[in-house]
């Protein structure tokens, strides 16, 4: 810990998260409109009717804005692995890596030829084939990002490796238990589907757009119908992967639970704060935390483990330990820690081939140390001799409370409002009363940048969430920096910054271009062939 340059990290983590924020604005969008283009392009298939042509098109330049901003931003978010976190990339190994190859290789390789297809193809190729090119991009764009969350899943849930003494990389031992994971399933469809709310709010709010300006008004009518029937069947589902999700933190980040509620010492029908806020005293630690509001008895302890009789462990207990639920402190953690980083140390001072050196190795193959020490190896990070040192070392333990309890709210209040949102517009839309809903057009148009501050809270949750580890339990933030300098990292921030928010800039400059111009009605089709 005393070798460790703090600013170095500090900056290596916010250029990390400036471009996966930036990359998270494009994402999104791509992830659940791909589905609603492969939608309306399915109905102008069947039914041959110009008008569904017009709107198809309209959406798929949006569309084709979005992707290729969204593809510049998400390169050079692999490449800031090896560049910034290169420590972090060799002990993990062949594990994160692989899921990263077959994105790159299969996943967006798929999408983006067949991207070219539905982008070119109009009257270039048949009309089966051009259908099936967007069903292919939506499968496509949903599979890339399966590689990418399986990746960052197993980063909170290492399972299915093997830790090598011998490389001091961890390898991959089933390939099957890092891809189906629950961790990894519960994120790759909670994420999916916010996807699919953020293109939901997207077509209903431009789709009120063009009816505030009484422009293609039949063809915003279908557009913001099948928004909002997508985006409500998107949210709805969500509710429901993420109560998984929430079951999962519990059970492998409690930490994370305990920040997101600032619940700093457990409890049995531990409450649910609702609406509230975090007071903290600086002097005190995590233990002048406060959390002060409205909350739901009970709420917490069912929503985490499906009682209301659960014991949700606080802050205090994953630090200081609970005996009696079973729950070790984190000082017993980072001993445990130590002793196995201090086991690997020693081995490589030994003769390789020596029985003082197989003996050794055995040791790391053997599941039950592997259960008592390996497991804890990042917590040795934060070990030292002295134990009030120690105790200071335990506070960064703990992420950062207030961002993630207002983020976690902040998700969920304003998912409350989109349900809203879908029900209302998809209800006034069915009974024809969208006519002259001024109100509900400026809601909706408003909404837009809200989906996305909703999306990112949620990626705050989980990234802040699970902070100070890169890998939970196995390697600390502050372990897995490349050895650069401080002030290269620094540069490259703000280079990216701005790269970025010309990017950004541009995309919505173009983007509002494209909606001004509203949809300019196709002529039908020479006669093609089918497929």
């Amino acid at each position: 810990m005393e070798h460790i340059d703090f600013s170095l990290v500090d900056w290596s983590r916010a250029q990390f998260a400036l471009t996966a924020l930036y990359h998270w604005i494009f994402v999104p969008l791509t992830l659940g409109l791909s589905w609603i283009i492969a939608i309306m392009a399915t109905v102008y298939y069947r039914t041959n009717d110009p008008k569904w042509k017009t709107i198809t098109r309209f959406w798929l330049k949006l569309f084709g804005i979005n992707f290729a901003v969204g593809v510049a931003t998400g390169l050079i978010l692999e490449f800031e692995f090896g560049t910034n976190w290169s420590t972090y990339s060799w002990f993990v190994g062949d594990i994160f890596g692989a899921p990263l190859a077959v994105e790159g290789i299969l996943a967006f390789f798929l999408e983006s030829t067949f991207f070219a297809v539905l982008f070119f193809g109009w009257n270039r190729v048949g009309r089966g084939l051009h259908l099936t090119s967007a069903w292919m991009v939506a499968f496509g764009s949903n599979l890339s990002a399966l590689w990418i969350l399986v990746a960052n899943a197993w980063m909170q849930d290492p399972v299915g490796m093997q830790f090598n003494p011998e490389t001091a990389r961890n390898e991959m031992m089933d390939f099957w238990a890092v891809l189906l994971s629950p961790t990894a399933i519960n994120k790759f469809f909670h994420t999916v589907l916010s996807g699919f709310v953020t293109a939901g709010v997207f077509v209903v709010g431009v789709s009120s757009y063009l009816l505030l300006k009484k422009k293609n008004i039949q063809y915003a009518l279908h557009s913001l119908r099948i928004g909002a029937i997508f985006g409500l069947a998107g949210i709805l589902l969500s509710l429901y992967t993420g109560d998984g999700s929430g079951r999962r933190i519990f059970e492998i980040q409690p930490m994370k639970l305990a920040a997101a509620e600032g619940l700093v010492y457990g409890q049995t029908h531990a409450p649910l704060t609702v609406v509230g806020y975090v007071d903290t005293d600086a002097e005190k630690g995590y233990q002048g935390t406060q959390v002060k509001g409205f909350e739901v008895p009970g709420m917490l302890s069912l929503l985490a483990a499906h009682r209301t009789d659960a014991f949700v462990p606080g802050i205090n207990d994953l630090i200081e330990g609970n005996p009696e639920h079973g729950i070790l402190s984190a000082y017993e953690k980072m001993e445990r820690g130590h002793i196995a980083q201090q086991a690997l140390a020693e081995l490589k001072d030994m003769e390789k081939g020596s029985l003082e050196y197989h003996l050794a190795l055995e040791k790391f193959s053997d599941p039950q140390w592997q259960k008592d020490y390996f497991d804890y190896f990042g917590y040795g990070y934060f070990y030292h001799k002295d134990p009030q040192v120690s105790r200071k070392n335990a506070e960064l333990l703990v992420p950062n409370v207030p961002l993630v309890f207002y983020s976690f709210r902040v998700m969920v209040g304003l998912g409350c409002l989109f349900v809203l949102l879908f029900a209302l517009g998809l209800y006034l839309s069915v009974k024809k009363r969208l006519e002259g809903k001024r109100w509900f057009f400026y809601t909706a148009i408003a909404c837009i940048p809200l989906v996305y501050l909703c999306s990112m809270a949620g990626w705050v949750v989980a990234e802040v969430g699970r902070q100070p580890w890169i890998i939970e339990r196995l390697m600390p933030t502050l372990a897995a920096v490349s050895d650069v300098e401080t002030s290269s990292v620094q540069t490259t921030f703000w280079i990216f910054a701005g790269v970025f928010t010309v990017l950004l800039i541009a995309e919505i400059k173009i983007m509002i271009g494209q909606i001004k111009k509203g949809m300019t009605p196709a002529s039908p089709e020479p006669n093609t062939p089918q497929a």
